[in-house]
C-alpha cells in the first residue's frame, strides 16, 4: 500500500505541475492587455501600460517568468493580483471554503441520487422501470448545467419561493441570526446550485453503477448466494452494491474536475462566492497571476481526489495494491 501511495503521489505532483505550466503559457499567451480592456487599449496611454508590465515582471521573457513564478510558487508565494492588487493566496483562502462547501455538496447528491437511480435499474433491468429511469438519466446527462440551474432558479425561487434565487446567505439577516439559523441560511442558498451540478454528474454515476453492478449480479457467486435461499434484498445490497463500490470510488475522483469545470458557470448563474466565479472573472481581465494561481489549487485538488480514489480501491481491492 505505501508504495502504491508514493507512486500515486508522484504522478499527482506531476499533473499539478503540468496543470501550473499549461494555465501559466495559456493565459500569457492569449491576445491582450491585463488590467487594459480591448476597448480601452486603443485608447490607453502606451507609456502607461508598459509601466504597468514592468511593474508586474510582464515586460521580461516568457521563460523567465514561468521560472521566477515556479520558485515564488515553491515558497506559498502566489504574487499579487492585477486588479484587486491583493496576494492571489489571500484571495483564494476567502474564496476556496466556499468552493469545497459547494462541490462537496453537489458530490454527495450527485452520488446519493446516482447510486439509488442505478441499483434500481440494475435490479430491474430489462423492466418498465429501468427504460423510465434511463430516460430521465440521459436527459440529465445531456442537459448543460448554466441551462439547468437557471431553469431550477426559475422554478424554485421565482415561481414558488421555496429558495433563495441567488448568494451564499441572505445579506440582510444573516448576521443577527442565531448559530443554527445561519447553517440553516447557509443549507437554503447551497441547495440550488448543488443540486444544479449535482443532476448532471448523478446522470454519470447511475449510467456506471447500472452497468457495474448489472455485471456483478450475473456472476456465479451471485447465483449462488440465491441457490441457498438469500433474501434478494440481502443478496443486492451485501453482495451486489458492495462488489460493485470499487470502479464507483473510481468515478468519485474523476467527478471531481467536472464539478469544479461546472462551477464556474454555475457559481455565475447563482452568485455563489467561490473560485469558478473569480476564475471567470479573472479571465475577463486577464488577471494572469490569479488565473495561474486559481489553476494551481485545481490542480492540487483533483490530484487528491484521484489519490484518494486510488487508494480507497486498493483498499477494497487487493488487487489493485500491485498494480
Amino acid at each position: 500500500m505505501r508504495g502504491l501511495a508514493l507512486r500515486r503521489l508522484g504522478l499527482a505532483s506531476f499533473t499539478v505541475a503540468l496543470v501550473v505550466v499549461l494555465t501559466f503559457l495559456l493565459a500569457h499567451l492569449a491576445p491582450g492587455e491585463p488590467m487594459v480592456g480591448d476597448a480601452e487599449l486603443r485608447h490607453a496611454d502606451p507609456s502607461l501600460v508598459e509601466r504597468q508590465r514592468r511593474l508586474f515582471g510582464l515586460d521580461r521573457p516568457l521563460p523567465e517568468q514561468l521560472a521566477r513564478y515556479t520558485a515564488n510558487a515553491l515558497r506559498g508565494e502566489l504574487g499579487e493580483s492585477f486588479a484587486l492588487r491583493r496576494p492571489v493566496a489571500a484571495i483564494i483562502r476567502e474564496r476556496l471554503p466556499n468552493t469545497l462547501l459547494l462541490g462537496g455538496a453537489a458530490l454527495l447528491l450527485s452520488f446519493a441520487i446516482g447510486l439509488l437511480a442505478g441499483t434500481i435499474q440494475a435490479a430491474r433491468r430489462g423492466s418498465r422501470t429501468d427504460r423510465a429511469i434511463g430516460a430521465l438519466v440521459a436527459l440529465a446527462y445531456a442537459m448543460p448545467s448554466f441551462w439547468l440551474g437557471l431553469v431550477l432558479l426559475f422554478v424554485f425561487g421565482q415561481l414558488l419561493h421555496w429558495l433563495p434565487i441567488g448568494g451564499m446567505t441572505d445579506p440582510l439577516r444573516h448576521d443577527a441570526m442565531a448559530a443554527p439559523a445561519r447553517i440553516i441560511d447557509v443549507l437554503r442558498h447551497t441547495l440550488l446550485p448543488a443540486l444544479t451540478l449535482a443532476l448532471v454528474n448523478a446522470a454519470a454515476v447511475a449510467r456506471f453503477q447500472r452497468g457495474a453492478l448489472a455485471d456483478v449480479l450475473a456472476s456465479d457467486w451471485v447465483r449462488t448466494a440465491r441457490a441457498k435461499g438469500l433474501p434478494a434484498a440481502r443478496v443486492l445490497l451485501r453482495h451486489g452494491v458492495r462488489a460493485a463500490l470499487a470502479p464507483v470510488v473510481t468515478l468519485a475522483g474523476l467527478s471531481v474536475p467536472a464539478l469544479l469545470a461546472g462551477s464556474v458557470l454555475v457559481e455565475s448563474v447563482f452568485g455563489w462566492p467561490g473560485m469558478g466565479r473569480l476564475m471567470q472573472e479573472a479571465i475577463l481581465v486577464r488577471d494572469y497571476n490569479l488565473i495561474t494561481g486559481i489553476g494551481l489549487v485545481s490542480g492540487v485538488l483533483v490530484a487528491l481526489a484521484n489519490l484518494a480514489a486510488d487508494l480507497g480501491v486498493a483498499a477494497l481491492d487487493p488487487r489493485e495494491r500491485t498494480a
